[in-house]
């Protein structure tokens, strides 16, 4: 959010509130000006639309550079949710899918959303079954991790399944 500091201000009278919080009553905005100079700090609009406009007396790089430092640490602390994808043949050998369902599970450990598919390659496509059953196993073995957003639907040769990360307990 942009404010009008010192001469930008273009009001006859106005509301001024002290440094500290303190409200010092409605006054010219020469006055106000003034008193600012004389305590060699900003004269800041904080709040246009009412009436009068509300003016604070402030250190206006200092408030800047501590509002700069408050975003900066909220960016630090968010976590982007991504959707991993993790893609498994009808015939996936047994180790093969115990591989894919522990990096599942890491990924779902990490707050991650994940998309399970099944790809379907020639005669594959008539036993879309047992895609369906895998993609079934795959999230009763996630089940203490995560919750199911989409059950399995074929689009075309694949067959996809969405994952949601239950929330942590702590």
């Amino acid at each position: 959010m942009t404010y009008q500091i010192n001469e930008e201000i273009k009001d006859k009278e106005i509301r001024l509130v002290g440094e500290d919080g303190a409200q010092l009553g409605i006054m010219p905005l020469a006055e106000a000006f003034q008193i600012a100079v004389e305590q060699e700090l900003d004269l800041v609009k904080i709040a246009p639309t009412s009436n009068p406009p509300v003016c604070k007396i402030m250190d206006y790089g200092k408030y800047r550079f501590e509002q700069a430092k408050r975003e900066k640490e909220a960016r630090r602390h968010q976590h982007v949710v991504e959707v991993k994808e993790i893609r498994m043949s009808p015939s996936i050998g047994i180790n093969d899918f115990n591989v894919k369902l522990r990096n599942g599970q890491k990924f779902l450990k990490e707050g991650d959303r994940l998309k399970v598919t099944v790809r379907f390659r020639g005669r594959e496509m008539a036993h879309t079954n047992i895609g369906e059953d895998l993609l079934k196993k795959f999230a009763a073995e996630c089940e203490e991790y995560a919750s199911v957003d989409k059950n399995p639907k074929l689009d075309g040769r694949h067959m996809a399944m969405y994952l949601s990360p239950k929330a942590s307990k702590g």
